[in-house]
């Protein structure tokens, strides 16, 4: 009974995330219909109206909505799972700050193709999550300890993009976009290699789901099982960090998606990770495409940030 139920809400929220997705296509300063959408799916080669604004601005908008809502809120289940903590999320524990570190970097050098900002997103991301696990095992922290370790780490990264940003005033207007967090500046080019490394980290992080289980068994209680705690602590923080810095990477430092989704799906699914990471990824994708689509509704024609309306 409870797996069917479990099947049930599964196939419930993937309808709501395809009719959510729908919407964000059609509706905006410019409505689409259906048969446009129709004609502009059928009929790509040809210029118009609606083929511009489907393949050019909808599109790669949602699909970036989609990628940055499942990728950030499995990041943020994963690492509350891999720290043991609840309070731990990707914006709170630094991993955004590394990667808006990074990205700010790449905005003063000049360096802003879609791989280069993906990759150095992804490496920021890394050296905040490894710094702090560093400082917890080198101390033998306790958990709180970690979540206060991230949050200084947090305002440490913010600091220096602030610094680069006051000593080179024209990275405030590349970065002022990717500093609130929002999609109207996605395009193919920055959104296809973060999105590929959103997918491989997304099909490996579920392929083990089970190992993700035996850690929050406790780290003795791990071992005594034949895991690898160490190594396995690691893997999984360098896919959550991927998953985080990728869309951190075109859809700027969101918050909120990767601290609340896990806690609001663990209340219907339990701790299971087999059931609450796939529910986590399309929750989390449901809920920053309709945050994106009332972003845009609400004061059209004017646009308000993502991430305003997410905060």
């Amino acid at each position: 009974m409870k797996k069917l139920n479990y099947i049930s809400l599964l196939c419930i929220a993937s309808v709501v995330c395809i009719i959510v997705a729908l919407l964000s296509i059609c509706l905006g300063s410019a409505k689409l219909s259906l048969s446009e959408l129709w004609v502009a799916l059928m009929h790509r080669t040809e210029s118009g109206f609606a083929q511009n604004i489907f393949w050019y601005v909808r599109l790669p908008r949602t699909l970036g909505c989609l990628l940055a809502g499942a990728g950030l809120a499995v990041s943020g289940a994963v690492i509350q799972g891999v720290l043991a903590n609840q309070l731990a999320s990707p914006s709170i524990i630094g991993v955004n700050a590394g990667a808006g570190l990074a990205v700010t970097i790449c905005c003063a050098c000049g360096l802003l193709t879609g791989w280069v900002i993906t990759m150095a997103s992804f490496f920021g991301a890394m050296f905040a999550v490894l710094f702090v696990v560093t400082i917890a095992r080198k101390v033998s922290a306790s958990r709180t300890t970690v979540i206060l370790a991230g949050v200084a780490i947090n305002s440490f990264l913010n600091a220096g993009s602030e610094a680069i940003i006051t000593l080179i005033p024209e990275v405030a207007m590349m970065n002022a976009d990717f500093r609130v967090g929002g999609f109207s500046a996605v395009s193919y080019v920055r959104l296809i290699p973060a999105g590929i490394v959103i997918i491989i980290a997304l099909i490996i992080i579920l392929s083990l789901c089970n190992e993700l289980d035996v850690m929050t068994l406790g780290e003795e209680t791990a071992q005594g099982l034949g895991l690898s705690v160490k190594w396995m602590r690691t893997i999984l923080l360098v896919l959550s960090a991927l998953l985080a810095g990728a869309s951190v990477s075109f859809a700027g430092l969101l918050g909120f998606v990767g601290l609340i989704v896990p806690h609001a799906i663990r209340k219907v699914t339990g701790s299971e990770s087999k059931k609450l990471l796939p529910l986590c990824a399309i929750c989390g994708a449901t809920f920053v495409t309709l945050c994106d689509l009332c972003s845009r509704l609400l004061f059209r024609p004017y646009e308000v940030p993502v991430g305003i309306v997410m905060s």
